[in-house]
């Protein structure tokens, strides 16, 4: 689904953050939208986290860097990173090129599917307004 210009796939859950959530089982891939990158920028370091570690929903536990901003990432769905994407510690402009795709950050186990609920879907209407607004916030930066 198309909002102000940005692409948002309808079958992943999303968060206030920019991040993204792709649900296979009690596993939930986690990456950054597109419209998150397009605001940070070319991304220049991505600091993965281990894997085996327990992370909480809406507690950050990784990070990742443009020119000019540090950016905190905090996990969609509490549970059990069980994957890292090692490639980016060497392109992170992975998350930049391919955000959906290749430039995923974490796969976690999850260990609450009812948190999912907390998360929004491209189509509510509560989603479709935050990212206007967003938009309206960044358009200098969106161009």
């Amino acid at each position: 689904m198309q909002i102000s210009g940005f692409e948002f796939p309808d079958d992943l859950y999303y968060d206030k953050l920019h991040g993204w959530a792709r649900v296979e089982g009690n596993v939930v891939t986690q990456g950054l939208t597109e419209f998150g990158q397009a605001i940070a920028q070319e991304i220049v370091f991505v600091e993965t986290p281990r894997t085996g570690r327990e992370v909480e929903q809406g507690q950050t536990f990784m990070s990742m860097e443009s020119g000019k901003w540090v950016g905190r990432i905090a996990a969609l769905v509490s549970g059990k990173i069980a994957e890292a994407n090692e490639e980016l510690e060497w392109e992170p402009t992975l998350v930049n090129e391919s955000p959906y795709e290749d430039g995923w950050l974490v796969k976690i186990e999850m260990s609450d599917p009812a948190e999912l609920d907390n998360l929004m879907r491209a189509n509510s209407p509560e989603f479709k307004a935050f990212i206007g607004e967003e938009a309206e916030k960044y358009k200098e930066i969106l161009g």
